[in-house]
């Protein structure tokens, strides 16, 4: 297989958050770009400016092979806003997972919050659960994606705030995630949190890389 596959991490994490799965990706075979950027320093549209280049040398290099997309959490939302205006021709399959397709009801809550601006930045005001601002950037569903989504949470005072009877994953609805356009839709038992090291997480990904569904 001469597949490369991107992984893209969540806001006010690091490329390390995603290490395990790249090297669980590597084991099957797929050649793996771990790909890091300052989430909390700029606008989503801003960041993939800046990653760019990485992304097109990952697409030249892979030649042949196809180019597959993972994103956790707001990396969902930097594949979405990538793939509308930079799309490689070489596209193959992407996932997200514990993606805020729809926005996130704490980032709503927390949006005006002094110490939330400064931790997340500008970046984090686009997490808010009113996307109509953010059409444009994020396009319409036009390739073949996977959602995974969280139900367990181990954060009260989030739930509280997305409601206590609405399945979650401690940061964003289980609703939110869902995209119109999507191939499939499958809901784990985790955390937000520690998604990207849930084994289960890492075996529905395999299984959408390579089939284009996720195993029931």
């Amino acid at each position: 297989m001469n597949d490369t596959v991107l992984l893209f991490h969540g806001i006010a994490r690091t490329k390390k958050s995603m290490a395990k799965l790249a090297g669980f990706l590597s084991g099957h075979g797929y050649r793996v770009v771990n790909v890091g950027y300052p989430s909390t320093k700029f606008s989503i549209s801003d960041l993939i400016d800046i990653i760019r280049p990485e992304i097109d040398g990952a697409a030249k290099e892979a030649g042949e092979g196809r180019v597959h997309f993972v994103g956790y959490s707001m990396g969902g939302l930097i594949i979405r806003a990538l793939l509308t205006r930079y799309r490689p021709g070489n596209l193959g399959r992407v996932v997200m997972v514990g993606t805020p397709n729809n926005g996130s009801q704490v980032a709503d809550f927390l949006k005006g919050w002094l110490l939330y601006r400064k931790v997340y930045g500008p970046a984090g005001q686009q997490l808010i659960t009113d996307q109509t601002a953010m059409t444009d950037l994020f396009g319409t569903v036009d390739y073949e994606l996977g959602i995974i989504a969280g139900n367990r949470t181990i954060d009260p005072v989030s739930s509280l705030i997305i409601g206590l009877r609405v399945p979650n994953d401690g940061k964003v609805s289980v609703e939110s995630t869902r995209l119109d356009g999507a191939a499939a839709h499958i809901v784990i038992p985790a955390n937000h949190t520690f998604l990207p090291v849930n084994r289960r997480m890492w075996s529905q990904t395999l299984s959408f890389l390579k089939d284009g569904q996720f195993t029931s």
